[in-house]
């Protein structure tokens, strides 16, 4: 059983996290004048997803807002392995351009670089990012 408190994958958030991902990315898409969403799935080193957990809970999320990334969404995997060490969200941007200089802004700033080496202090979080750009499709309730 997960603490109270973390962040539990629900089948509603699994659904979300499916349809943006397969419904919305196609190879060559055209960008229109909707948000671009980006879906990201972190993988971390053996018993570090709690200090995940807590560095986007007391600080990410925060950082984020103030560079213009929209948090849509949080997941941690029910099945095992991937319960244990993955955590997945997505974030809205205006455009891929805007989530470039977001993300630019985002790791150059004075406390995100604090909140990231002090959470880093007794070892490396995260050992794999992957990051996919997506469009909602015309009939995506979520645009």
């Amino acid at each position: 059983m997960r603490p109270t408190g973390t962040i539990v994958c629900t089948a509603a958030g699994a659904a979300l996290l499916a349809g943006v991902f397969f419904l919305g990315a196609r190879v060559g898409r055209a960008q229109t004048d909707h948000r671009v969403f980006e879906i990201r799935t972190y993988t971390c080193y053996e018993g570090r997803l709690p200090a995940l957990e807590a560095r986007f809970r007391d600080h990410t999320i925060d950082i984020f807002n103030r560079h213009g990334m929209t948090s849509i969404g949080y997941w941690v995997p029910q099945d095992a392995p991937r319960s244990q060490d993955t955590l997945m969200y997505i974030l809205a941007h205006p455009s891929r351009e805007a989530a470039k200089k977001h993300w630019e802004e985002f790791q150059a700033d004075p406390e995100w670089q604090k909140v990231k080496a002090d959470s880093e202090a007794s070892g490396k979080i995260v050992s794999k990012v992957e990051s996919v750009f997506a469009d909602p499709t015309d009939f995506s309730p979520i645009k």
